[in-house]
């Protein structure tokens, strides 16, 4: 399977985007962080219900020398601010969806990003682990909830314990594996984020 970035992303057309219910009254903020290239665009994209506003560049041969393509060689362009779109789970329930873009120098924008968010979804190719430390980091520093999503890109198998091991997770982080360019597969992760978020609200405060 070729790597599930944003090159690959699967397209609907606008007529089939969905308009925004006169009954949505509960707006929750997302972020989708994680490394370069782990198809963070590709999952906006995919699931938006509305054509997202997104600001990719087209990578130049002076941007080659700084972001790490080995991974992603066939990637052609970057996000250099952030993606959104929009996403009604009902009728009431609507998720702003924010992408943040991954190389290390646009790192100092994730903070403004975390600003306001309820939860995030951290997208991790299993093959670049290493990449997701700071996403998970800088959330944990920020008290954001989160949960990790394992996008597929066909690498080799890794077992959920083996990931949780090497990522340092907490047991009660889920960790649930998708396909950024399916819209049913990504939607199940933001619904999977907000059912922990609504875990977390329900779980009473030990004394």
């Amino acid at each position: 399977m070729d790597s599930a970035n944003s090159d690959l992303a699967e397209a609907r057309p606008a007529s089939s985007r969905t308009p925004l219910s006169s009954t949505a009254d509960n707006g929750l903020k997302i972020v989708i962080v994680g490394g370069f290239g782990v198809g963070k665009t590709t999952m906006v994209r995919s699931v938006s219900d509305i054509r997202p506003l997104n600001t990719e560049e087209t990578m130049t041969l002076a941007s080659r020398d700084v972001d790490d393509l080995r991974a992603v060689p066939q990637k052609s362009a970057t996000t250099v601010a952030f993606d959104f779109g929009r996403i009604s789970l009902d009728e009431r329930t609507v998720l702003y969806l924010f992408g943040a873009p991954g190389q290390e120098r646009f790192w100092f924008l994730w903070d403004r990003l975390f600003s306001g968010t309820l939860g995030a979804v951290v997208l991790v190719d299993t093959r670049r682990l290493a990449d997701s430390w700071y996403a998970i980091d800088r959330l944990e520093h920020h008290g954001t909830p989160f949960i990790v999503a394992r996008n597929d890109f066909g690498g080799p198998p890794h077992s959920a314990q083996q990931l949780r091991e090497a990522l340092d997770l907490d047991p009660h982080i889920p960790l649930i594996d998708c396909d950024a360019r399916s819209r049913s597969s990504s939607k199940k992760v933001l619904i999977a984020l907000v059912e922990h978020l609504q875990a977390l609200v329900g779980t009473p405060e030990t004394a």
